[in-house]
């Protein structure tokens, strides 16, 4: 009998702190849910990589390092207002879409624009950025006083593969001389430092941030000349890609994209850049 009551009772003690364990852990989100959102790592302002935590960066999965900028602010709000994990995932730009289609991602947060060819492969949450877009170029080149799109006739170009700055905007310019687009915005800013190119096109955050790192470029933006580039809402409205079909997620990242103002973001992604490293 002895023994009996003293397994019962040893027992009992197990399954109290297994309880206690599994309730009274607070470090764990409400809801247990770790999301995982992909980006470059390598986007500044939107998003790049650093040696440390510095400034809220938060780690990259599988690596030492960090991840800090405009999408992971955006992605620490989401998951704040949800209870949820963050985990930065690293790919390159032409895995993002592929990512989420496959589940490998929860969601993909990295300046996309939210195009028509894009909304048929996965399903985009906000606006949660509205971006003009502009070119770059040297400071002391001769189109550093261009007025519009015009002024760039016939001079060398290239920008970001797959984006609506390199395959919709730079077709526009006539005669332009269109070279290979690039892989990341870092390479398509390497090719106007090094001279290869006389100007690249973007958006306007983007531009913001090269001009941080390369205080020898000077932005040209052409709103209101009447010679701009001519882009749809949904190529300047950047979105947040989820899953096809997963409602539940894209209601959730909707409800605190929501209430937020142009205004929050453009505030917010000056923040974004204050804080970028010069190196990016």
């Amino acid at each position: 009998m002895k023994r009996a009551f003293s397994l019962i009772l040893v027992l009992t003690l197990l399954f109290s702190v297994l309880a206690f364990a599994a309730c009274g852990n607070t470090d764990q989100p409400a809801e247990g849910k770790v999301l995982r959102v992909a980006m470059e790592c390598a986007y500044a302002p939107y998003n790049w990589s650093q040696a440390d935590d510095a400034n809220g960066a938060v780690p990259i999965s599988g690596t030492g390092e960090y991840a800090n900028g405009y999408d992971v602010m955006i992605a620490k709000k989401i998951c704040e207002a949800n209870g949820w994990t963050l985990e930065i995932v690293r790919l390159d730009w032409d895995s993002l879409i592929p990512a989420v289609q496959s589940g490998q991602v929860d969601a993909v947060i990295a300046g996309q624009s939210m195009t028509a060819e894009r909304a048929e492969q996965v399903d985009f949450a906000g606006p949660y950025l509205y971006a003009t877009i502009v070119c770059l170029t040297k400071a002391d080149s001769e189109l550093a006083n261009a007025k519009g799109i015009s002024d760039l006739a016939g001079h060398s170009c290239t920008s970001q593969l797959s984006t609506i700055w390199y395959d919709n905007c730079l077709p526009q310019i006539k005669d332009a001389d269109i070279r290979s687009g690039r892989e990341s915005a870092p390479l398509m800013l390497t090719a106007l430092e090094t001279g290869e190119v006389d100007f690249v096109c973007c958006d306007m955050p983007t531009a913001q941030g090269a001009v941080k790192a390369y205080p020898d470029l000077k932005i040209l933006d052409f709103a209101g000349s009447g010679d701009d580039f001519t882009v749809s809402d949904e190529e300047i409205n950047i979105g947040i890609s989820v899953q096809k079909g997963n409602t539940e997620l894209l209601d959730a990242i909707n409800e605190v994209l929501k209430p937020m103002t142009r205004e929050d973001f453009n505030n917010l992604m000056d923040q974004a850049t204050g804080i970028q490293p010069i190196g990016e």
